[in-house]
C-alpha cells in the first residue's frame, strides 16, 4: 500500500457561535473565536490517498487529476470566503475545523470515487502553524 499526500493552501474567515447560547456564552465558551465581526485563518489541507501503485503509469493517482478535484471541489468553494455564510456544504452547521473536515471528507470521498481506483485515507487541516485536525473518515 502507498500513501499519496496533496497540500493545499487556502484562506477563509468562520466565526463560533452556537445560536442557542447566549453572546456572554460563547463568548465564554469560544473566546476570541465567537468574535462577531467574524476572523480568519491561512488554512493548509493535505490530502492522504492510498492504493496500489498501476502497473503500467506507476501512479497510485495522477496527482494532477488529485489536485484539480481538491481544487474544483473544495478550494473553489472555500477560499476567500465566510465558511458561515458563503460555504454551502457548512451551512448550519458549527464551522470548526471538526466538522469542516469531516464534510470536506464526504465531497472529497464521492469526487475520488468517480475517477480512480484510490482510496481517501486521511485529511490533515492546519489551521495555525499550532493548531491541526486528523480525519480517517471514521
Amino acid at each position: 500500500m502507498v500513501y499519496i499526500n496533496r497540500i493545499e493552501h487556502f484562506n477563509a474567515a468562520h466565526r463560533l457561535y452556537n445560536p442557542n447560547w447566549s453572546e456572554e456564552k460563547n463568548a465564554e465558551v469560544f473566546g476570541p473565536c465567537a468574535n462577531i465581526n467574524w476572523h480568519g485563518h491561512n488554512f493548509e489541507l493535505i490530502v492522504t490517498v492510498k492504493g496500489e501503485p498501476d502497473p503500467d503509469t506507476g501512479f497510485v493517482i495522477d496527482l494532477k487529476m488529485l489536485g484539480d478535484i481538491i481544487k474544483r471541489d473544495v478550494i473553489e468553494k472555500v477560499d476567500h470566503k465566510n465558511l458561515n455564510l458563503d460555504v454551502d456544504f457548512m451551512r448550519g452547521k458549527m464551522a470548526s475545523c471538526e466538522i469542516f473536515i469531516m464534510e470536506i471528507w464526504k465531497i472529497l470521498e464521492r469526487a475520488l470515487a468517480d475517477v480512480s481506483e484510490a482510496h481517501l485515507h486521511q485529511l490533515r487541516l492546519y489551521e495555525t502553524p499550532k493548531n491541526f485536525v486528523d480525519y480517517f473518515g471514521e
